[in-house]
């Protein structure tokens, strides 16, 4: 398993915009080999920002960096910018992958 994080410090007002810059975009993700789920995560506003991640789970590192070389990536990035500026400063890459996973019991 391999997740892959992006953080973005949204400037405040332009939540709304930032959200549904995401909602309508077609990721194509769902046609990536190893993808296994997406999260878009709004996290706590501070005064001059407000902080998102975005969170992938891939079966792999693999995976995921085939995704990064891939056409469907491409287009998925196009037109990402928004209609005005969004973002302090550029959005910040974290991959990991995991070392340890607790799941409950089968039921």
């Amino acid at each position: 398993m391999f997740i892959a994080m992006n953080r973005f410090r949204v400037t405040p007002g332009a939540e709304a915009e930032f959200e549904q810059l995401w909602m309508s975009r077609d990721s194509k993700l769902h046609t990536v080999p190893g993808f296994v789920e997406f999260q878009l995560l709004r996290g706590p506003a501070k005064e001059d920002h407000t902080l998102y991640a975005s969170h992938t789970t891939w079966a792999d590192r693999a995976a995921f960096e085939g995704w990064t070389r891939s056409e469907a990536f491409r287009q998925a990035h196009r037109n990402t910018g928004g209609t005005r500026p969004l973002y302090l400063g550029h959005p910040e890459f974290e991959g990991f992958e995991p070392i340890q996973t607790l799941t409950p019991p089968a039921a």
